[in-house]
């Protein structure tokens, strides 16, 4: 079997259909519900709280505690970055030369979300590292823990890993433009390098522990001379990288500390999410020129909103929102090559959005199709139903009303008859340009396409957020009935990922705690 048939084996076979789900343990063993949070015994911690750094900045604004639940005699913990069921299988890693108050040497170190410290994994012998053009000032690796969602999901858990990856990209990367830095992915580095940089290949470290898996690697740094986003002469600057090679040369002569914790006591293993892993692990690529030089000069969320972000567990189902905020939305998912957190992204748009619109004045309830990258209009039009009506809905927006009437039974029907679908203002499915992907980056970028839908539900969330709604992220919904509400068939289109936005009705029951301590 090709890769790209392992693909679509697995796709395929974590669908979830009206008369089966895909397969999970059916219930949840809460005598091994993993540990929400991994740490390394016996490598040395570095306490964040204190440090006026950069990366003490970045993370806390990107994958920090934003607060604490409580509920009687259960307490829980939320992240800023969201994650499907609350369960966090992305861990970090910040890679850097000598960076004052952290380190003279340079090293690996694991951030640890519960303390907001650094536990250093691998110190530097010292040596240089190299650099093309303008170093950056750190590295940030992410990697997965897949146990962590097939707990309680079973076989489709590879895919909400994938797409919590892009909700974490999109938070560094937003958290980076706070501070006017930048932050971009580095496709060179394959799954291997990643896994040597951050010690995941390193079996004496991960006895008994859950394995992690490589996922991406982003630089941080200042941007280039131009930070207005204007694009740049032939041959002009660019923020620069350091050298895999001198990376990869300082941690095998780097001096290593700390073996990973074990989450869970029992595991199910899941050898179908073993099989997709395997399949989609990249070789790395040449990195492209950027479109537009890396601009971070403004902000794009405030770190107010960035924090209060909360994923909505029900909405009201009765309010409406006024037709500006709905549109402004949408056209802050539209990627701009000089805008986080879209330039962080080395590929064009390949994430659509089939919306079904139930209470937006002025905008007639309906399904519409929001085109995030216009050059696909024709093979979107192509692949659906005949009898839609591509009505223009917007003369500043590739936005296309396909068929009118009360959407919110089918919305309700195709997210897995979860209310919270129907109750919004909208919600809408994430419709992937699926083979076309696969053939031009292979099987890798399956990977990928998660990412980028997790990017877009990083900015829906912060979009709610940031005009006094709430908005939530929805895994699960009916695959390929999705499919034929649209009228798409074989694996030209999928639908990845649902989301809604609306007011959000508040459980009384829970009280709100810091997400540290010290923020009282």
């Amino acid at each position: 079997m090709t890769t790209t048939g392992a693909v679509h084996r697995y796709h395929d076979g974590t669908k979830h259909h009206f008369n089966r789900f895909a397969r999970s343990l059916g219930y949840l063993d809460w005598a091994s519900q993993p540990n929400p949070f991994r740490s390394f015994d016996g490598a040395p911690q570095i306490a964040l709280r204190d440090l006026p750094l950069v990366v003490a900045r970045i993370l806390r604004h990107s994958l920090g505690l934003s607060a604490w639940k409580r509920l009687g005699r259960a307490h829980w913990s939320l992240r800023v970055n969201p994650s499907s069921g609350n369960l966090h299988p992305t861990e970090a890693y910040v890679i850097g030369g000598p960076i004052a108050g952290l380190s003279d040497r340079g090293g690996v170190y694991h951030y640890a979300a519960d303390r907001h410290a650094l536990e250093r994994r691998c110190a530097f012998d010292g040596t240089a590292l190299a650099a093309d053009g303008d170093p950056p000032l750190f590295l940030v690796a992410l990697t997965s823990i897949h146990w962590r969602e097939a707990w309680k999901y079973g076989e489709r858990a590879f895919r909400y890993c994938q797409h919590d990856l892009g909700h974490a990209i999109a938070a560094v990367r937003i958290a980076a433009a706070l501070i006017d830095l930048h932050a971009r992915l580095l496709p060179d580095w394959s799954h291997a390098d990643i896994a040597a940089v951050t010690g995941l290949d390193r079996d004496e470290d991960y006895v008994d522990a859950e394995r992690e898996e490589p996922g991406c690697v982003l630089a941080i740094g200042r941007p280039s001379a131009d930070t207005h986003g204007r694009q740049p002469a032939a041959g002009g600057p660019e923020q620069g990288v350091w050298s895999r090679e001198s990376v990869l040369a300082a941690v095998r002569t780097g001096t290593w500390t700390g073996r990973a914790s074990q989450l869970s006591a029992e595991h199910v293993q899941w050898t179908f999410i073993d099989e997709i892993a395997a399949a989609t692990r990249d070789d790395g690529r040449s990195r492209p020129a950027p479109s537009a030089l890396p601009g971070a000069a403004a902000p794009v969320y405030p770190a107010a909103v960035i924090l209060q972000r909360r994923s909505a567990v029900a909405l009201d189902g009765v309010s409406s929102i006024p037709a500006d905020p709905f549109v402004d939305m949408l056209r802050r998912v539209i990627p701009r090559g000089d805008v986080a957190p879209w330039d962080a992204v080395w590929w064009d748009a390949r994430i659509h959005l089939a919306l079904l619109v139930h209470r937006v004045d002025g905008v007639e309830p309906g399904l519409y199709l929001l085109v995030r990258n216009e050059p696909a209009i024709d093979r979107l039009r192509a692949a659906c139903r005949r009898d839609f009506l591509w009505t223009p809905a917007r003369s500043d927006l590739p936005l296309f009303l396909l068929a009118r009437g009360d959407c919110r039974a089918l919305a309700r029907r195709i997210s897995c008859d979860q209310d919270i679908a129907a109750d919004g203002f909208f919600s809408l499915g994430m419709i992937a340009d699926f083979d076309t992907s696969l053939d031009e980056f292979g099987a890798s970028f399956y990977r990928h396409l998660f990412w980028e839908s997790g990017v877009v539900g990083q900015v829906l969330y912060l979009e709610a957020e940031s005009k006094s709604v709430r908005g939530t992220g929805i895994g699960c919904f009916y695959d390929d009935p999705v499919h034929d509400v649209l009228g798409l068939e074989g694996h030209a289109f999928q639908s990845l990922y649902h989301f809604t936005i609306g007011v959000a009705v508040e459980d009384t029951r829970l009280t709100t705690e810091p997400g540290y301590a010290w923020e009282n």
